[in-house]
């Protein structure tokens, strides 16, 4: 009776927290697109046809109940193989269901069918992380979970319970926030091809009705046009690994104007990043670009103290300390559990690959750029 009485005030705890409740609602999201919105208003007809066949079927039930009670004077009647009611009750569900295909149907053409789009961008998931490209413009980033978040998540884990709902009313976008949005320009018609490097992901932002798988080997596509600027999140619905809940997604949709600025601006950090590439970096630079990095792509798995803990320590390890090339092929092609990181740069993989064979006291050797061109 004691574990019942303590088991049920658990529950009641954890269904009545802020935590549980923050972010409950009773109804989809309207979206910010004319498929979204038509998505709704198919949603919330069905519901409606829902609530009056409910209603009907319910009223009469009670009302047999009631007014035919046997405490009133009424007997069962007996009558089988009725035509009429065989034809009623399969004749009505009938037409209620190609009343609901019809518009349904629509929905469906107008969410699988693009005829042409202004502009592409290809998505690939990684785990646990989204690369964006934009072919048309030449430029392209990957999107993490953003280190607020992350420190956010140690503070939960070690505080009390009063501390960690204090962080969860403060944090509002906890475990929604990357460090670089996906931007897209308003009034846009935008085609989106959805692929993995690794294993099923699934890209999902519901204010724009886009939820597709993102398959290995695979290229599926989807749609949008916003109508409205602002800032829109989502998150990868497919079980995809360890850290699935830490991969969101968040678009900002902004004027065409602030596009065309962000995209001048990304294509300047895009031939920076070519040039660095090129270049011959002091060490002080690649461990503090190692560093971001590491803490970005590897600490989940490896600690930020490269002490180990879903994968194996970093810390003392062969590899890091061993031969170079060896470390190189791993970082690059992945290993086992450890995806492959061949999506970065060339600097940022020397930044990354050094800061692990010189930190934690490890003694192995510095990386280069170039030393990546060739490994690759």
């Amino acid at each position: 009776m004691k574990r019942l009485l303590t088991l049920t005030s658990a529950l009641v705890a954890l269904v009545s927290s802020k935590a549980a409740l923050a972010e409950y609602g009773l109804n989809m999201t309207q979206g910010v697109t004319d498929v979204s919105q038509d998505i709704y208003d198919l949603h919330m007809m069905v519901f409606w046809v829902c609530v009056v066949i409910g209603a009907v079927v319910f009223g009469v039930m009670i009302y047999s109940i009631f007014a035919h009670r046997k405490s009133a004077g009424h007997k069962a009647a007996h009558f089988h193989e009725s035509t009429l009611v065989e034809f009623i009750w399969t004749g009505i569900p009938i037409l209620i269901l190609i009343g609901m295909a019809i518009p349904a149907s629509k929905v469906l053409i107008d969410i699988e069918t693009l005829d042409k789009a202004d502009m592409t961008i290809k998505i690939t998931g990684h785990q646990w992380k989204w690369q964006y490209d934009y072919p048309e413009e030449g430029i392209g980033f990957i999107s993490s979970l953003s280190q607020s978040s992350k420190d956010a998540i140690d503070d939960r884990e070690k505080g009390s319970v009063a501390k960690r709902e204090a962080l969860d009313a403060a944090n509002d976008d906890y475990l929604l926030s990357v460090d670089n949005h996906l931007v897209i320009p308003v009034d846009t018609t935008i085609r989106f091809l959805i692929t993995s490097n690794d294993v099923i992901h699934d890209w999902w932002v519901p204010a724009l009705a886009v939820k597709q798988d993102a398959n290995p080997g695979f290229i599926n596509d989807s749609w949008a046009k916003v109508t409205e600027i602002g800032t829109y999140r989502g998150q990868c619905a497919e079980l995809c690994g360890k850290d699935h809940g830490f991969m969101p997604i968040v678009v900002d949709v902004v004027s065409k104007a602030d596009y065309a600025t962000w995209v001048a601006e990304q294509q300047g950090v895009a031939a920076a990043a070519a040039e660095a590439a090129t270049q011959q970096w002091s060490e002080d630079d690649l461990m503090a670009q190692g560093e971001t990095l590491y803490n970005t792509n590897c600490a989940g798995c490896h600690m930020t103290d490269g002490s180990g803990g879903y994968g194996p320590a970093i810390k003392g390890s062969k590899i890091a300390i061993g031969d170079a090339a060896e470390h190189l092929n791993i970082v690059i092609n992945g290993k086992n559990g450890m995806p492959a990181f061949k999506m970065l740069g060339d600097a940022d993989l020397a930044a990354v690959i050094t800061y692990e064979r010189r930190a934690f006291g490890n003694t192995g050797s510095v990386v280069q750029p170039s030393d990546v061109t060739s490994a690759r």
